[in-house]
């Protein structure tokens, strides 16, 4: 049993290597102004309820919900914290949902923050046990101590996904013009957001393959930025979402799915997969969302897709693994413009995880910028019309999946 829920709104702040203009509290303020500033008819004292998140670990700061209550007009009010990591703001829009689907004594309208300030701590640190194996399921399948200590030492974030890369581009047969195809389609449509980190309107494939390499087959040219940012979505009833917004979005489906053994901080913690790019838990995650909203065919029902992808072989992985493409046939998509702004099918307008990346945020931005597409009030909105959308995360340690449908009316029937 439950509600329809409806997004009347969702805001950004300004992304920045570094927001040193501002403090947290400031900074996460500024998305919520720019949420609430789309829906004139609701004020701080309408919201019932908050949801917050992001990593604190990254900044060193500890409890930041409470620190920074006053400034989210959060006092006296319920408030949630959520951390899963990269998807951490995915979560965090869930729970939102969640709060008003339920339909919680005097909850009708939830207002759902994730931010990062990744300027003020050490992210690498905090990410540095992301690639590690699970040292017990190393030991029983007999792995040499050399190999171990490799894999140990594998490079958090981007040493998970150069595994990712090799085994993307053996089964699909790509090079790496294929991979710098795809960041500067990313990186050009940030140039037209005002909200991006990375703005590159006149970057090459020629450019981003002349930058070195980190971890084969990644370049320096090829990831994702370390952002300080923050992202705001307002959700509600469908009833109030009428009065709040022109075109209210309805959330028709979410999920949220796991594939992974690993365990944090215990006997060294990681994810033992033989294959990273395999992602059992991307494909049960699309199938639960969208049986939820009654989709049958996602390559042609879905109008528009945010994806999260940090480096540009995920972004081809994940259309794929999401059922949006065939099998292996993302790289020519890219190729022929169908995932341009102005293609058959757009992909990441908003330039992606690849071109602004804080951390608690950007699993958030994903749906955020899904559904301002179906609102028409996107940065880079897209020439044809949205009626559906989807937005996704990656996260935990390599294999935690959010996602989020939505679409400009219910589809979704409870039974």
């Amino acid at each position: 049993m439950g509600r329809q829920v409806a997004i009347a709104s969702a805001g950004f702040c300004e992304h920045a290597v570094r927001r040193s203009d501002v403090s947290m509290p400031e900074m996460v303020k500024e998305a919520i102004d720019d949420c609430l500033s789309k829906v004139p008819s609701v004020g701080i004292e309408d919201i019932d309820m908050f949801v917050n998140g992001n990593m604190p670990a990254f900044e060193g700061a500890s409890i930041p919900e409470l620190w920074m209550t006053d400034w989210m007009g959060a006092r006296n009010k319920p408030l949630m914290r959520v951390t899963t990591g990269g998807t951490t703001g995915g979560t965090v829009a869930i729970a939102g949902y969640y709060s008003v689907a339920a339909g919680l004594p005097g909850v009708d309208t939830v207002l759902a923050v994730a931010f990062e300030q990744q300027s003020q701590g050490d992210t690498s640190v905090g990410l540095s046990s992301v690639a590690l194996g699970e040292l017990t399921a190393i030991q029983s399948i007999g792995m040499p101590l050399q190999k171990m200590k490799r894999l140990v030492s594998a490079g958090a974030a981007i040493g998970i996904a150069a595994y990712q890369a090799t085994n993307y581009m053996r089964k699909s047969k790509i090079t790496e013009e294929d991979l710098a195809r795809v960041v500067v389609q990313n990186r050009r449509n940030a140039a037209k957001n005002w909200y991006t980190h990375l703005k590159m309107p006149n970057v090459t494939i020629e450019e981003v393959l002349d930058t070195p390499y980190i971890s084969y087959p990644l370049r320096f040219g090829m990831v994702c930025p370390a952002s300080d940012g923050c992202c705001a979505m307002l959700f509600t009833t469908e009833e109030k979402a009428k009065d709040m917004a022109d075109i209210p979005v309805y959330v028709n489906g979410v999920a949220s799915v796991a594939n992974e053994t690993g365990i944090m901080g215990y006997n060294a913690g990681g994810g033992g997969q033989l294959d990273p790019s395999e992602q059992l838990g991307a494909q049960r995650s699309a199938e639960l969302a969208f049986d939820q909203a009654g989709i049958s065919f996602p390559g042609k029902e879905i109008d528009y897709a945010e994806v999260y992808a940090p480096f540009p072989n995920q972004e081809l992985m994940w259309v794929e693994k999401l059922g949006l493409f065939e099998t292996n046939t993302a790289p020519e998509m890219y190729a022929n413009g169908t995932t341009a702004a102005n293609g058959e099918f757009p992909i990441n307008t908003s330039g992606g995880v690849n071109s602004t990346n804080a951390i608690g945020a950007s699993a958030m931005e994903r749906p955020a910028e899904a559904a301002l597409q179906i609102m028409g009030k996107a940065g880079n909105q897209v020439p044809k019309t949205v009626h559906t959308s989807l937005g996704h995360g990656w996260g935990g340690i390599i294999n935690l999946i959010t996602m989020m449908v939505m679409a400009d009316e219910p589809k979704r029937k409870f039974k």
